[in-house]
């Protein structure tokens, strides 16, 4: 059914949560893995850092668990990056957390990284709360 699933992420308790269930869907359908960082375009050097870490710490995870992933750190407004970078890979899932996935992003407006995805994503989305 999916044979290439996408999981944005960040350091939210959501995108933890998220991660069993990526799990378990690339476990189950034996999908290729591919795991985005997204990193505001004005975003210091600091973050950057912090997004290969977390990038470094989420590979090892899923190899302690026997999962072989494909990683990108991306610039840019973390929904439109994910949707692209979605359909680049031809993604036949994006799994993700409700928080959204940047760094450093603030939603003032009221929308969500999640809600943007589920509206311009090429594919189905799990959102994970």
């Amino acid at each position: 059914m999916f044979k290439t699933v996408l999981f944005p992420l960040n350091r939210s308790q959501e995108t933890r949560q998220a991660v069993a269930i990526a799990i378990d869907i690339v476990q189950k359908y034996r999908t290729e893995l591919y795991v985005l960082s997204v990193t505001e375009p004005d975003t210091s050097a600091n973050d950057r850092a912090a997004s290969q870490d977390l990038i470094e710490e989420v590979k090892t995870y899923f190899s302690e668990v026997g999962i072989s992933i494909k990683t990108k750190i991306a610039d840019g407004k973390a929904a439109f990056v994910i949707c692209d970078f979605a359909d680049e890979i031809n993604a036949d899932l994006i799994v993700m957390g409700s928080r959204g996935v940047s760094l450093t992003e603030e939603h003032p407006e009221g929308h969500s990284v999640s809600q943007k995805v589920i509206n311009l994503s090429p594919c189905p989305v799990l959102v994970v709360p």
